[in-house]
């Protein structure tokens, strides 16, 4: 018995030829080989030159309008569009955007529009003369017809309704000056639900007190206490009317690290009010140690006091070190460790990152004498 086989081969480098023998090649197939040949590289050249940006979570805006929203002119609204006045991408109430600035600042600005509005976003922004700059940056240097790029929108604050993820039965908004931006959509979105809710907005006179002349169409919903007419309020003033169990309350607060404070030393035992909120400023530093801080690269050491986060020392070698949030959760201050004993106190990092040396020093601390960064 003889086998006779050989090894069958396929040249995929060329047209195959007519079924029935008429031509030696296929000449649909010889056509769309042509047009393979010549379309790829084209298309492979064009697409080498696209704006890569356009996937880095970095939007380029104009500004539209701006608007002074407070009596005593110390805060001013910014609208945003696409060049094209297209949609932009969803955001929902509690969400920020991360201003870029032209100096390299980042700074964080709530949404405060409504966010049923697709194709703008509105922040406001206090100007703050003895801040890090970002404040005067924007009411100085930011003008209508300007091009603004944001990244965002990212949400560390969001509104959860009763009924929809919250046993609460009813909603109370409370507020302290520019602390109202992420609180205003909120309230939009409680009304237009029909919802139990209620607020009390806080400020220092009538004059400093964003969007006031906005509140009014909420009537008797919303309570303004100001300190020069009615004093600094009571805990029993934020909180409002309610019984001594089972309140069915969902409490949202922004403002004042002492105001924030003092409404969860207050309502710690209170395990049938939820208590939601959003720092504008960092957050106390708890249990804090002094240490040294080296930078590898120059050698230079600060002292970290025991009350001052880390990111402040490294203001104090560069003043230009790069923040945003300084709570621990965005990501634009982090750096990486050369040695010492982390004390991790973020919300953001992986494990694996924090193995790799990564931390966050608006937040983060050390529990050895001396932590050296690579600055």
């Amino acid at each position: 018995m003889t086998d006779h086989s050989e090894r069958h081969t396929v040249d995929l480098s060329t047209e195959p030829p007519h079924l029935y023998g008429r031509f030696r090649r296929d000449p649909l197939m010889r056509g769309l080989t042509g047009i393979r040949k010549v379309w790829f590289p084209f298309w492979g050249a064009l697409s080498r030159v696209r704006d890569g940006a356009a996937d880095d979570g970095i939007l380029t805006l104009d500004v539209i309008d701006r608007e002074v929203v407070a009596h005593d002119e110390n805060v001013i609204a910014l609208t945003f569009a696409a060049p094209d006045r297209s949609v932009l991408p969803a955001w929902f109430p509690g969400a920020h955007l991360d201003l870029l600035l032209p100096s390299g600042r980042m700074r964080e600005y709530s949404l405060c529009g409504d966010p049923g509005d697709r194709r703008s976003y509105r922040i406001a922004v206090r100007r703050i003369p003895d801040g890090g700059g970002g404040s005067i940056e924007v009411h100085d240097g930011i003008r209508v017809g300007d091009s603004i790029q944001i990244k965002g929108p990212r949400n560390a604050f969001p509104l959860v309704l009763p009924g929809f993820g919250s046993p609460a039965r009813r909603l109370r908004f409370v507020a302290a000056g520019i602390g109202i931006t992420p609180i205003l959509p909120m309230l939009a979105l409680a009304d237009r639900y029909g919802l139990d809710w209620t607020m009390v907005y806080c400020g220092r006179s009538a004059d400093s007190i964003p969007f006031i002349d906005e509140l009014r169409r909420y009537g008797d919903r919303v309570t303004v206490r100001t300190d020069d007419v009615d004093g600094l309020p009571t805990m029993p003033d934020l909180v409002g009317p309610c019984p001594d169990a089972d309140a069915g309350l969902a409490l949202y607060c922004c403002g004042p690290v002492p105001m924030l404070e003092a409404l969860r030393t207050h309502l710690a035992d209170r395990d049938d009010i939820e208590l939601h909120f959003e720092r504008f400023s960092p957050p106390p530093i708890e249990n804090g140690t002094e240490f040294t801080l080296r930078i590898a690269s120059t050698g230079q050491t600060q002292t970290v006091a025991a009350d001052e986060s880390v990111l402040t020392a490294l203001a104090r070698v560069d003043p230009a070190v790069p923040y945003s949030c300084r709570q621990g959760f965005c990501g634009t201050c982090r750096l990486t460790t050369v040695d010492g004993d982390v004390d991790h106190r973020d919300s953001l990092l992986t494990d694996p990152e924090r193995e790799a040396g990564w931390f966050l020093p608006c937040v983060s601390r050390c529990h050895s004498d001396t932590l050296t960064v690579d600055l």
